[in-house]
């Protein structure tokens, strides 16, 4: 993997500490940090963020700190702040330098390929800023293609599904299409001549009995009329 560099302030921080109240904790934190002891320096530049917190130095000093400890959201935050309100013209490039790697360390890409543009409209002559933009951008080339990828594969297999749904469903037309041509071809059950006597003499022999039935009702009415007639 290719490195990429964090330029902290320390110059610009000693040359114009003198009237500023949270110099003695910045200078603290910037040879605590010379000794690689960040813990300590991290403590220090927030004490003089304490009594300072406007104080571009301890931030961007801070923002560095934070980044070698693996918190580069905080970092990135903190620094963001300060961008647009930079007291010396010479510090932005090297602030837009870090936020581009404060951004390529939690991947953020595109965010990282336009802070380093921004370090390169202000300084372009910078070779290490140069070098960490095409790293951005080869990385944020490879994060696209493999969404394209991902894409193509998810509308690929939503055709291939809508493909097996309609052929499913044309099948399922044809079949029942297949069945009501065989129902229409199928011929009526044939039946002799003797089963066919058979049927018509019980359908004759259930009329007879129902023919029966209502007359014996017919019978048991007119008798019950002329019994209340004479009575």
């Amino acid at each position: 993997m290719m490195k990429y560099c964090l330029i902290m302030l320390f110059t610009f921080a000693a040359v114009t500490l003198a009237a500023q109240p949270e110099r003695g904790e910045i200078r603290s934190g910037n040879r605590a940090y010379s000794k690689g002891n960040l813990e300590r320096a991290e403590i220090d530049y927030r004490r003089a963020l304490e009594q300072n917190p406007g104080s571009v130095h301890a931030i961007y000093n801070l923002g560095n700190v934070l980044h070698k400890r693996g918190n580069s959201a905080e970092a990135e935050k903190l620094v963001t702040a300060i961008k647009d309100s930079l007291p010396d013209a010479g510090v932005a490039p090297k602030v837009f330098h870090n936020l581009g790697n404060y951004a390529l360390d939690q991947k953020k890409y595109s965010e990282a390929v336009e802070y380093y543009k921004s370090s390169l409209r202000l300084n372009p002559d910078d070779d290490e800023t140069r070098s960490n933009l095409a790293y951005a951008q080869k990385m944020l080339k490879n994060e696209q293609d493999k969404q394209q990828q991902n894409q193509d594969n998810k509308d690929n297999k939503d055709n291939k599904d809508d493909q097996n749904k309609d052929q499913q469903n044309q099948d399922n037309k044809d079949q029942n299409q297949d069945q009501d041509k065989k129902d229409q071809q199928q011929p009526p059950p044939s039946i002799t001549p003797q089963a066919a006597q058979q049927m018509l003499q019980a359908i004759q022999n259930k009329e007879r009995e129902t023919q029966e039935k209502v007359n014996k009702e017919k019978a048991k009415v007119l008798q019950g009329r002329q019994k209340e007639k004479n009575w």
